[in-house]
C-alpha cells in the first residue's frame, strides 16, 4: 500500500477531484492547510499599511492506493489538474504505508481499502 499526499492551490480542489473521480480513486481525505514553499507568502495592503502574509492556504488530499500502478496513475492525475506552471502549485508526496485497518470489521491491510 502506498499514501499519497498532496498538496496543492485552493483553487484547483475540484478540477483534482473531478481527475480523481475519472480514473475512479474514491477514498480520498480532503483538509485545509496553511503553509509557504519557494514563494515565501506575499504582501497585503491592509487599511493603507503593508502586511506580510506568511502562510498561504492550501489543500491537502491524503489517498492510499494499493499498488505502484496505481499510485502512477494518481500521481498523473494530481499532476495534471492541479498545474499553472506559476509558483505555488503546490507538491505531491509518495510512501509506503505499513497497514490500514477498517475500524469497523477489523479488516486489514489491502482489505481494509475496498
Amino acid at each position: 500500500m502506498i499514501k499519497i499526499e498532496a498538496i496543492i492551490r485552493e483553487e484547483k480542489l475540484e478540477e483534482v477531484k473531478d481527475a480523481l473521480a475519472d480514473i475512479e480513486v474514491n477514498g480520498i481525505s480532503i483538509s485545509q492547510v496553511m503553509g509557504h514553499g519557494s514563494q515565501k507568502g506575499y504582501v497585503e495592503l491592509v487599511r493603507a499599511t503593508e502586511v506580510p502574509v506568511n502562510l498561504i492556504p492550501k489543500i491537502k488530499f491524503e489517498i492510499v492506493v494499493s499498488s505502484e500502478e496505481w499510485e502512477q496513475k494518481t500521481i498523473a492525475a494530481i499532476k495534471h489538474a492541479a498545474f499553472t506552471g506559476e509558483p505555488g502549485d503546490g507538491k505531491i508526496f509518495s510512501y509506503d504505508l505499513r497497514t490500514a485497518i477498517r475500524i469497523r470489521t477489523g479488516e486489514s491491510g489491502y482489505d481494509a481499502l475496498n
